[in-house]
């Protein structure tokens, strides 16, 4: 699967776990930065993955900061994006099951890496249900 990866500062280290582990696992990651733990403005780094997503240059994608709320608000901007902030195995599951997420944000600051790494394989793995979802995810789409 073809994966955009971004973050600010405070989620640069997962984001770099995340990487070197969803490329052993097979998946194509394209990194949109940022690229250091310098302090930076995440907008700049999390709206080019979530436009990626929209565009369908990638299939999937997940943000990372410190708690990741401004970077699910920021990756819900972007018409086509279904950004599902995801704090346990649950969240990840139904944010694809019911709400076919294409985006995930994670909060480095909130879990440790192993729940996180956990996080996005539930989140890869888990279908969308379709059904009476479809319709929900319709209604997203049209606002």
């Amino acid at each position: 699967m073809r994966i955009g990866i971004g973050s600010d500062h405070a989620g640069f280290a997962y984001k770099e776990r995340l990487k070197q582990w969803l490329e052993a696992s097979g998946h194509e990651v394209r990194d949109f930065g940022t690229f250091s733990a310098a302090p930076v403005d995440y907008p700049t780094f999390i709206r080019p993955v979530a436009l990626a997503v929209a565009k369908g240059e990638v299939e999937r994608g997940i943000v990372l900061g410190g708690s990741g709320n401004g970077e699910a608000m920021v990756a819900n901007r972007v018409q086509g994006v279904r950004c599902a902030l995801c704090w346990d195995l649950q969240s990840a599951r139904l944010g694809r099951e019911h709400n076919d997420a294409n985006v995930i944000s994670l909060g480095e600051r909130m879990m440790t890496l192993e729940l996180a790494l956990e996080i996005v394989k539930v989140w890869l793995d888990t279908p969308f249900a379709g059904g009476r979802h479809a319709q929900r995810i319709r209604a997203i789409d049209q606002v």
